[in-house]
């Protein structure tokens, strides 16, 4: 398989994955999750002949997916934006779009492993994958995951993060 081939096989099978995973570290701005996944695949393209198989391409490709999101957020100092949470007693029948937008705002009140962790969960990638990919062990992940959970339980029912 010629290296076109191949990138455009990895392209299919992680494409999904990675738009996903921008999404969620840009409050579902489809435009700059676009550009940031877009990104994302010109660094796997120009990087493809380095990677190592020391873990999966998968695995690679949400590394630089997680990197590339961080720099872009910092670049535009998305991280200090302050996010406003409404007052008002949430009812009961959110559309969807709010719901998401709800839960999103919260996930972006975490720090930023935390994000990248509950990010890459949502995703449904293995725990054993994302603990390799935050470098922490299975078990503290499994730890790390349930106090995330509670805190954004917590954040969505619009109590504090």
């Amino acid at each position: 398989m010629n290296p076109t081939q191949q990138f455009e096989e990895i392209y299919e099978e992680n494409y999904h994955k990675v738009i996903g995973l921008c999404l969620g570290y840009v409050n579902g701005d489809e435009d700059l999750a676009r550009d940031l996944t877009q990104e994302v695949f010109i660094k796997v393209w120009q990087h493809l002949k380095m990677f190592r198989n020391e873990a999966s391409i998968s695995t690679w490709i949400y590394r630089i997916a997680v990197n590339t999101c961080l720099q872009q957020l910092r670049k535009k100092k998305l991280l200090s934006l302050k996010i406003d949470v409404v007052d008002d007693v949430v009812e009961e029948k959110l559309s969807e779009e709010k719901h998401y937008q709800n839960m999103y705002a919260c996930i972006n009140l975490l720090s930023d492993v935390n994000k990248s962790i509950i990010l890459l969960e949502l995703q449904d990638m293995p725990q054993k994958e994302i603990s390799n990919i935050i470098g922490i062990s299975h078990e503290a992940l499994r730890i790390r995951l349930h106090r995330i959970k509670n805190q954004l339980s917590k954040c969505v029912k619009n109590e504090r993060l």
